[in-house]
Formats: structure tokens, C-alpha cells, sequence
């Protein structure tokens, strides 16, 4: 869930920044330059359950499989899934200035 609100922050910053490009062009860009730290945490995260699941006995086994599958789906959802939500709601720079212009 973290990672997916990371790439929708960056998506954000990159509609202002290059505000003439459209949604898929910056939801690529936005992807892109955060998928090392997607990519980063949840194998990190990984490597602890996954030494929880060996290591940890049968009573954290059910736990740990538990949150590996949690960690490979999040980590699925906040790349493929995320960023073609907002391809979907047409969401532009226009949309997200207006935004912006009712928060101040």
C-alpha cells in the first residue's frame, strides 16, 4: 500500500512538472523512476518472512505465508494495477491543479 501512494505522489509531482505530456507518458515516467524502491523494500521485506517462515516454527508459519502473499500481491498491485487505475479516470495535470487550487 506504502509503494502505491509513493507512485501516486510521484505521478502528482511529474503532472505538474511536465504538465504538456499526457497521463500514460508520466504514469510510465512516475513507474519507472520508483520501481528500484518498490522493488527494494519488498524484497526485503521478503527475505525477513521468508527467514520468519523457515525459522520461526509452526506457529509463525501460517503468519509469515500470510504476509509473503501480501507482499508479492502489494507489490504486483502497486505496479501493474495502480497506475492503469488512473490511466482509466482520465486523470490529467488540469485535474490535479484544480485539486491543489482547493487545498490552499
Amino acid at each position: 500500500m506504502n509503494d502505491t501512494v509513493v507512485i501516486y505522489d510521484r505521478i502528482r509531482e511529474n503532472l505538474k512538472k511536465y504538465s504538456s505530456s499526457n497521463i500514460i507518458d508520466t504514469s510510465n515516467l512516475s513507474t519507472n523512476q520508483t520501481l528500484s524502491r518498490t522493488l527494494i523494500t519488498s524484497v526485503t521485506t521478503l527475505l525477513a518472512l521468508l527467514s520468519i517462515y523457515i525459522f520461526g516454527g509452526e506457529i509463525l508459519k501460517g503468519f509469515s505465508f500470510a504476509m509473503i502473499i501480501g507482499v508479492i500481491i502489494g507489490t504486483y498491485s502497486s505496479i501493474f494495477v495502480a497506475t492503469p487505475i488512473l490511466n482509466y479516470m482520465n486523470v490529467n495535470s488540469k485535474t490535479i491543479l484544480k485539486e491543489d487550487e482547493k487545498i490552499d
